[in-house]
């Protein structure tokens, strides 16, 4: 549960707070997975539920509102999935642009700059489209550089990209590059990879989960398990490259 306080009690502002509740629980996400020769979808919402409590009135004062979170966002939260997005995020018209600026805000964060191959991008991002069309989304965003947070840098010779941060990221200037975990992992979990996550390269899976796990610290005690866990995540997430 969430308690929020509002400071306006205007009639509009109660009306605005109640349609923004509406709009959220009326996001619904959906996810299939697919496993031999079964299917499972799964649906979802931000919101469960909410309440509000007022006084009596066109302009009431408001005394609380109620939210409580789906338990897939609530478990985003509690394993840090969720990063805080630049307000000018949601003024992007394209999805492919969103989607770039997610990949520099997880990898680039609050470092000074972060470069990645246009062919690392591509794959990171899950475009359904060509990897063409996404390298002109690329050279389209380093020309007009309005992308929040990050100068975008396009090298056509080498084919890489680089996101510079712009300062509205404080740099962290201090926290050395995490190190990919390097624990062992059995071979023969790989199969149970392509199934939980089918048209996924398992062996890029790998090194993102061993990325993920060095930047988080984490040891698991059952890497294969682990492994299974965050190629299904994955797929939960992206669905099919």
């Amino acid at each position: 549960m969430a308690c929020v306080h509002q400071s306006r009690t205007a009639g509009k502002d109660y009306k605005a707070l109640i349609e923004a509740l509406d709009r959220l629980e009326g996001t619904r996400i959906r996810t299939n997975i697919v496993t031999g020769d079964e299917e499972q979808v799964d649906g979802f919402g931000l919101i469960d539920a909410s309440a509000i409590r007022r006084k009596h009135g066109l302009d009431g004062r408001l005394l609380y509102c109620e939210v409580k979170l789906s338990d897939w966002v609530f478990n985003a939260i509690r394993h840090n999935e969720v990063l805080t997005l630049h307000r000018d995020y949601f003024r992007l018209r394209k999805p492919i642009e969103r989607r770039i600026y997610e990949l520099a805000r997880k990898h680039c964060g609050q470092q000074s700059s972060w470069k990645a191959s246009v062919e690392i991008l591509f794959k990171k991002s899950g475009s359904q489209g060509t990897e063409r069309r996404f390298r002109f989304a690329i050279k389209e965003l380093a020309e007009s550089d309005h992308l929040p947070d990050y100068q975008v840098e396009f090298d056509p010779e080498t084919d890489m990209v680089t996101f510079t941060n712009r300062g509205s990221m404080k740099a962290a200037l201090t926290a050395p590059a995490a190190e990919p975990w390097t624990g062992p992992l059995d071979g023969d979990i790989f199969g149970d990879a392509r199934n939980v996550a089918p048209g996924w390269d398992v062996h890029y899976l790998e090194r993102e989960w061993r990325e993920w796990l060095g930047e988080n610290e984490i040891a698991p005690k059952n890497p294969e398990r682990h492994f299974i866990k965050f190629c299904q995540s994955w797929f939960e997430k992206r669905g099919r490259p």
